[in-house]
């Protein structure tokens, strides 16, 4: 990305590590702009506004830094069961699940000890509270027709998301009723759904971190073999170790965009599968659909956004690589 305003690539190891730390703060800011949980947000925030510039970033992205830090405060049972609470509202809608629905908000403007009161008694009351009276009453229960098993067994099978999976076939397991059915088109679809998408956004950032971790180190492995060259009374030799310190460098920046590139047609058929739904379910007039159209547009909107930022990181890793292939011809002429 170094150059880009006058179209010209690195030539000289300085050059490229400059790059290297204009890549790096764009992970930072990528994260910082995500839909990561808030401590990873604005624990990159803070990195990216730090007056100690490049060092702080480096700093953020090392092992044991910012970013480690920030995402074991995340994991703490205080993050995760606010966060739990934020999901269940999101994903359970006041029409099929009120009960649930406002415990989960009362839970949320309440202390850390709701919250993990909710976590632990609270939701599963609140469910069976729903449960009894969608039972009860005959304007809330829910026909499940023979069309409706067979697109959840469908989920079951074939959907691209795993905890979209899981809530399905939970959904159709042994001795499973048509309430089951219904609570998975009611939330359990979309509560897997979110758990899928947190999964992505998750494993794609902790992916680049590292990714960004190996290329300082092998930048500065390969700065230090070119430094090498004209020091050495085997020249060739050493222009030899060089180049190869530089195509390991590329390599892994090559890798990594063939990575982003997985990861951006993996978002891409979500963002279509969601489409799918978004349409199917303003289509149908069955009850038990009209809980899903809205979240499944959301879904299909942050998908959408996903696939944009994959190949967004895809380009600079591209571009990352095309430069660093100069530095290894550079080398070798």
């Amino acid at each position: 990305m170094a150059d880009r305003s006058s179209g010209q690539r690195s030539e000289n190891p300085a050059s490229i590590a400059a790059a290297a730390a204009v890549q790096a703060r764009a992970r930072v800011r990528a994260t910082a702009l995500s839909y990561l949980p808030a401590e990873i947000r604005v624990s990159a925030w803070n990195a990216l506004r730090s007056s100690r510039g490049d060092e702080a970033i480096a700093e953020w992205l090392a092992p044991g830094g910012g970013y480690d830090f920030a995402k074991q405060w995340a994991g703490s049972t205080r993050a995760r069961n606010k966060a739990f609470c934020q999901r269940v509202v999101r994903t359970h809608t006041q029409q099929f699940s009120p009960a649930v629905r406002q415990a989960a908000e009362r839970a949320l403007k309440g202390s850390a000890a709701d919250q993990a009161a909710f976590v632990k008694t609270g939701y599963a009351q609140a469910k069976e509270r729903d449960r009894a009276t969608r039972e009860a009453d005959a304007a809330h229960r829910q026909q499940v027709a023979d069309r409706d098993r067979d697109f959840v067994r469908g989920r079951a099978e074939h959907d691209p998301g795993e905890q979209v999976r899981v809530a399905a076939r939970w959904a159709l397991r042994d001795g499973a009723g048509d309430e089951d059915v219904a609570e998975f088109l009611g939330y359990g679809w979309m509560s897997g759904a979110a758990l899928d998408l947190e999964a992505y956004r998750m494993r794609t950032a902790d992916a680049d971190v590292l990714r960004h971790r190996v290329l300082s180190r092998l930048v500065k492995k390969a700065e230090a073999a070119e430094d090498a060259v004209q020091a050495s009374a085997d020249t060739a030799k050493a222009r030899a170790e060089a180049g190869r310190a530089w195509k390991a460098v590329a390599g892994h920046a090559g890798a990594a965009y063939q990575a982003w590139l997985a990861e951006r047609d993996a978002a891409r058929a979500q963002a279509e599968n969601w489409k799918k739904i978004a349409q199917a379910a303003q289509e149908t007039t069955d009850g038990l659909w009209k809980n899903i159209a809205g979240q499944a547009e959301a879904n299909q909107d942050a998908w959408a956004r996903e696939q944009q930022q994959a190949d967004q990181q895809a380009a600079f890793w591209k571009d990352m690589s095309d430069q660093i292939q100069d530095g290894e011809s550079r080398v070798k002429d």
